[in-house]
């Protein structure tokens, strides 16, 4: 059983500065391709995905606002996680000045039907539309696709993936690993029941990887994780946490389409875990591409395996 997704570098020039503000490079991001891509993608007469008459057969809804169909994906999820995740952490804090070139990463989760052609179309469009609270002009240069280790595969074409998915085995190896650490690299922030969990718990942080990996695969791939979830969760209730360096980062998000402010917040850090590991390492390296907890599609949640 695996987890499969396709791993994308944008490449930029910028014609005029940009500044990215500290902890909101990745949602920035996602602003900007959804506002572009809701003008190439919808009739200028749309009142918004929710209530589109024709939101089955939109690309923008399905991409940018997916909702779960009468009858499709898990049961009792409403509002589906967006196929993508953008990585930018490195822009946080960051001007471009004209002339430098920078870049960021995109993960795609939808093996079914991969929207590239759409980011590709929205992020050609920053020459004009220009990016962050600046505008700031950029031309796309390049895009590429990379396997797992970095090495990239130059895109021959528009939408054209030149090279098969990059892949997780989620089956643990004999590996005898008993310790791990984790770097919260971004805010991050995981429900327990119903509330927000004051420290990542294993048991917690496993559960959470594991839904959402499940889900995405539900949604975009082969299907859900075909695995005992009550044994695995007992298990996992007997790793412990021996380090908790953690604080709790502030940062907000405005939306451009309402004008209201949401907090983006969450605590950075690492943690270390020990126990027997060897069977929830797929997951938590896997848990490195496509984040894990609240808020992801903004930049929230992204780790790092140590």
């Amino acid at each position: 059983m695996r987890f499969e997704f396709y791993r994308l570098r944008f490449h930029f020039q910028a014609r005029e500065s940009l500044y990215f503000p500290p902890g909101k490079s990745a949602n920035i991001l996602r602003g900007a391709f959804g506002l572009i891509f809701r003008q190439i993608a919808c009739i200028p007469a749309c009142r918004g995905a929710s209530g589109c008459e024709i939101r089955a057969s939109c690309p923008y809804a399905r991409v940018f606002e997916p909702q779960a169909a009468a009858g499709c994906g898990p049961s009792g999820l409403a509002d589906w996680p967006r196929p993508f995740v953008f990585r930018a952490a490195h822009l946080d804090g960051r001007v471009i000045p004209p002339g430098e070139s920078f870049h960021f990463d995109l993960h795609l989760f939808d093996l079914r039907e991969p929207p590239l052609a759409y980011f590709v179309l929205a992020f050609t469009e920053l020459v004009r539309e220009g990016l962050g609270p600046r505008r700031g002009r950029a031309e796309l240069v390049a895009v590429d696709q990379l396997d797992l280790a970095g090495t990239p595969s130059s895109l021959s074409g528009q939408g054209v993936l030149p090279a098969p998915p990059c892949a997780f085995e989620l089956a643990g190896g004999s590996t005898n690993v008993d310790r791990v650490t984790i770097r919260f690299v971004t805010p991050t922030e995981l429900k327990s029941g119903q509330q927000i969990a004051s420290r990542p718990e294993f048991p917690v942080l496993f559960a959470r990887l594991r839904d959402r990996l499940s889900t995405l695969r539900a949604l975009y791939g082969p299907g859900p994780l075909e695995i005992d979830f009550r044994s695995m969760a007992e298990r996992a209730a007997s790793v412990r946490m021996t380090r908790c360096e953690l604080r709790h980062r502030e940062v907000e998000r405005r939306s451009s389409r309402t004008g209201q402010s949401h907090p983006i917040s969450g605590f950075v850090g690492e943690a270390r875990y020990e126990g027997s590991l060897d069977e929830f390492l797929p997951y938590l390296h896997a848990g490195k591409w496509t984040g894990v907890g609240r808020q992801t599609v903004w930049g929230k949640g992204e780790i790092e395996v140590l």
